[in-house]
């Protein structure tokens, strides 16, 4: 099975058993009614905002690792060179 349809199928569970326990069809056995009725609008919010903490640390943690690649800057200018070259021997103007 695809990674994409087990998600699906993982989330579309979790939501059905959200929006169950949301509008009071199963109940929550160890918390008080009141108790569920304030916390359980706020956890899609909540998802959300972790997720965005989670996305904003994975990519500032990747540019803080991120190495530098002499060697690859030096083969990307050689390669524009050569490509700048090619085409003013095909008379296009570069630059």
């Amino acid at each position: 099975m695809a990674r994409l349809h087990r998600v699906s199928i993982y989330s579309s569970i979790l939501i059905s058993i959200y929006l169950l326990v949301l509008f009071e069809v199963l109940p929550i056995p160890l918390i008080d009614a009141n108790v569920a009725q304030e916390i359980l609008p706020v956890i899609p919010w909540w998802l959300l905002v972790s997720f965005g903490s989670y996305s904003l640390w994975s990519l500032g943690w990747g540019v803080f690792t991120f190495r530098d690649c002499p060697e690859a800057y030096h083969e990307l200018l050689r390669e524009i060179n050569e490509a700048k070259n090619d085409l003013r021997s095909r008379a296009v103007t570069v630059d």
